[in-house]
C-alpha cells in the first residue's frame, strides 16, 4: 500500500490540435519537514469530447475522441485540525471533477466571450464546492471549520482561464520574468493593499498567516477571483501552495523556471529547495510549459 505522506506526482503531455500550443505539465506534492500529514491536493486533467458507438454497419473503432482537448490544473491547500484540512481539499477537488464531467457547458469556446463564460462557470463551481464543504462540516462536527484554498486554471488553445481563492498562488513565467497573477486573500495582503503597513513590515507581521477567504471555513460564502489571459510558446504557468512561496523568494523560483525547462525537473527541484530551506509546511508545485504544437 502506498505511503500517503510520500510525494504524489503526475505528468500530462498531450498535443492540442489546430496549431494551438502544446502543454506539458507536472505536479508534485510533499508534506515537508515539519507537518505530520499532507493537506495539499493537486490535479492535472485532460478533457475532450468522446463518442462511444453502440451499433453500426461499419467496421470501425467503438470509441471516437475529438481532436481538440482542454486541460485543467488545480492546487488546493487544506486547513483544519484532525485531518479536516485534508478532507476539505479532497472534497473540493472531487466536487470540481464532478462539475467538469456533469455541468461544464463552455468547453470549446476559447474566444474572448467564451473565456468570460468559462470564468463564470468556474466561479459557480467553486461556489458549489464551498457549499459541499460547509455541508460536510455541518454533518460531521469533528470537521467544523475545515477549509481550503483553491487555484484552478483551464487551458484551451492559447487562452488560460484562472480562478482563485486563498493564499495559494498562480504565476506566469515569461521572458525571464515571474509575474504573480493571483492576489493573496490574507489579512496582511489586505493591509498592504490599503497602505496600512509597509512591505518591509509584512514579513514579520504577527497575523500574516490569517486567510480571509477560503472554500469552507467559518463563514458562509466565498469570493472567487478570476483572470483570463493569453499564453504563448515558452511561457510557463506555475500553481503552488504557500509551502513553496513561504520558503523561496520569487527570484529563486524564477531562476529554477528559467534554467530548468522540463516541468518535472523544475517542480522536483523547487520542492527540494523548499524542504532544504526548512520545509515548514506542505509544499505543492504544478508547472505547465507551453510549446508550439509539434515541437519538442
Amino acid at each position: 500500500m502506498p505511503d500517503p505522506a510520500a510525494p504524489r506526482n503526475v505528468e500530462s503531455a498531450t498535443p492540442v490540435a489546430h496549431g494551438a500550443l502544446t502543454p506539458k505539465a507536472f505536479g508534485i506534492t510533499d508534506k515537508g519537514r515539519v507537518r505530520p500529514t499532507n493537506e495539499d491536493q493537486f490535479l492535472v486533467a485532460e478533457l475532450s469530447k468522446a463518442m462511444r458507438i453502440r451499433q453500426t454497419s461499419l467496421v470501425e473503432p467503438r470509441l471516437h475522441v475529438g481532436e481538440e482537448s482542454g486541460h485543467l490544473y488545480l492546487v488546493a491547500d487544506g486547513m483544519g485540525g484532525h485531518r479536516a484540512g485534508e478532507t476539505a481539499s479532497a472534497l473540493t477537488v472531487t466536487a470540481i471533477e464532478q462539475f467538469m464531467l456533469n455541468s461544464f457547458k463552455w468547453f470549446f469556446a476559447p474566444d474572448e466571450s467564451g473565456g468570460q463564460n468559462v470564468l463564470a462557470e468556474f466561479q459557480a463551481a467553486i461556489g458549489q464546492a464551498d457549499a459541499h464543504v460547509m455541508a460536510e462540516a455541518a454533518e460531521h462536527p469533528e470537521l467544523s471549520g475545515m477549509g481550503t484554498t483553491v487555484t484552478l486554471a483551464f487551458h484551451l488553445g492559447s487562452q488560460v482561464c484562472l480562478v482563485h481563492v486563498g493564499d495559494s498562488r498562480g504565476y506566469l513565467y515569461r521572458d525571464r520574468e515571474l509575474q504573480q497573477v493571483t492576489h493573496d486573500h490574507t489579512l496582511v495582503a489586505d493591509l498592504l493593499r490599503s497602505g496600512a503597513i509597509r512591505p518591509e513590515e509584512a514579513a514579520r507581521y504577527r497575523y500574516r498567516h490569517i486567510i480571509t477567504n477560503v472554500v469552507g471555513g467559518q463563514q458562509v460564502g466565498v469570493k472567487v477571483e478570476a483572470h483570463a489571459f493569453e499564453v504563448k510558446a515558452r511561457d510557463c504557468l506555475l500553481l503552488c501552495s504557500d509551502g513553496l512561496t513561504e520558503m523561496l523568494t520569487n527570484e529563486a523560483i524564477a531562476h529554477v523556471l528559467g534554467t530548468t525547462p522540463d516541468p518535472q525537473e523544475a517542480a522536483t527541484a523547487l520542492v527540494a529547495q523548499a524542504n532544504d530551506a526548512g520545509g515548514r509546511d506542505n509544499v505543492t508545485v504544478l508547472i505547465v510549459r507551453f510549446d508550439e504544437a509539434g515541437s519538442t
